[in-house]
């Protein structure tokens, strides 16, 4: 028996799996990341090329390792230094650097080594623990932490889904199977989004592609440097946050707190200097219907104003809904998990939901707060595992 299964190989799951095994002493041998991909953060690599990113939104002390200033030391030897390009605020680091350190202690540390590649089908309490059954076998552990992300679960609008439904050339940036590189060069592109991934999107495009890419906004660009306020990384707004024993109100707490649909502002300037050379053009409105032609798509908006597009990109995010799907939802049944009224979990302090069981990432919410789903989520739900070790 496993003493750590960790099920999700994703930005959390693997900085779980370095985090046991170094800072706290668990026998590699005795710890388990189950993945749905061959490599380590692979969804998150593939989602942040497709973006066209360049610098991460997050600080360099947002990586990997539990030392915050690995990167930075990793960005004075030999193998860093030809990459180590950062932009302020913050000293936010450039995504090949990021990838590059990433990869450095996935191999340092032998991290491929604790990866078992399958799908999670049914979970399930036994003696001693909790077992996990998998298209790859059944995998038994004292231990278990759920470290699914909402990866896999992008928000189509219903329109979108329609043209989708006709076989018209209308993708997500946020689908698995997605690449932007295979669009083909040139005809007419029309980003739909309002965030910071839209818009890293659209640039990209844009220079690929010059004055045939449109930027399809709800709202103007809203400027804020993170996801949520770092306040809520410190008791300055968590100690109110743990108050509420109300569920719902916790729910309402991190609605409000997170900056849906927004950038940093060094993106915004970047997108306002791609429309004044005319790269790309931004426009202001919301699709009230959809249509598929024979020869393009045209989006009818609720300013009255029609787009022709040959391709259709969604950076729409992700559906709000619990992660795990049918077997998740399975096990709440039978194990008597408690969940709040949103069917997000209810979790301890040290992020326990059951005996044995462990909840990080968007599972964790509820418990962590508003930044659960990001780098700095993980740094502090690692922290609260931990202090039971």
């Amino acid at each position: 028996m496993l003493d750590w299964l960790i099920v999700g190989g994703g930005i959390h799951g693997t900085y779980l799996s370095l985090f046991l095994t170094r800072r706290k002493s668990v026998p590699p041998a005795a710890v388990r990341v189950l993945d749905a991909y061959d490599s380590p953060l692979a969804l998150w690599s593939r989602f942040s090329a497709n973006a066209g990113m360049e610098y991460l939104r997050s600080s360099h002390a947002h990586n990997l390792h539990y030392d915050p200033f690995s990167l930075i030391t990793f960005a004075r030897t030999l193998s860093g230094q030809p990459l180590a390009r950062f932009i302020e605020p913050y000293a936010r680091p450039a995504l090949p650097l990021f990838q590059a350190h990433s990869q450095h202690l996935i191999e340092r540390y032998r991290l491929r080594d604790l990866r078992v590649t399958g799908r999670a089908r049914q979970l399930t309490r036994v003696q001693d623990g909790w077992q996990v059954e998998t298209d790859a076998g059944s995998l038994r552990a004292r231990h278990v932490v759920l470290a699914m992300g909402a990866t896999e679960q992008p928000h189509w609008p219903a329109w979108a889904l329609a043209l989708r439904a006709a076989g018209a050339p209308v993708h997500h940036l946020f689908d698995p199977a997605f690449e932007r590189a295979a669009l083909p060069v040139g005809g007419r592109m029309v980003v739909v989004g309002g965030g910071i991934t839209a818009a890293q999107s659209a640039i990209a495009l844009a220079v690929r592609a010059s004055g045939s890419v449109t930027l399809l906004m709800r709202h103007a660009p809203r400027i804020h440097q993170f996801d949520a306020d770092t306040g809520w990384i410190t008791y300055q707004h968590l100690e109110n946050f743990h108050r509420q024993t109300d569920y719902a109100v916790r729910r309402t707490l991190i609605r409000e707190a997170r900056h849906r649909g927004s950038m940093p502002a060094d993106v915004a300037a970047e997108l306002r200097k791609a429309e004044a050379h005319q790269l790309l053009r931004r426009h202001t409105a919301t699709v009230q219907a959809a249509a598929a032609l024979p020869d393009s798509i045209r989006l009818t908006l609720d300013d009255g104003e029609q787009l022709h597009a040959d391709h259709v990109l969604l950076a729409t995010g992700f559906e709000p809904h619990r992660p795990g799907g049918a077997w998740l939802a399975e096990a709440i049944a039978q194990a008597g998990l408690p969940v709040a009224a949103d069917g997000y979990p209810i979790v301890n302090r040290n992020l326990c939901w059951s005996p044995g069981l462990f909840a990080v990432g968007p599972l964790a919410e509820l418990e962590v707060g508003p930044v659960s789903r990001n780098f700095a989520g993980i740094k502090l739900a690692a922290e609260r595992i931990g202090e039971m070790l």
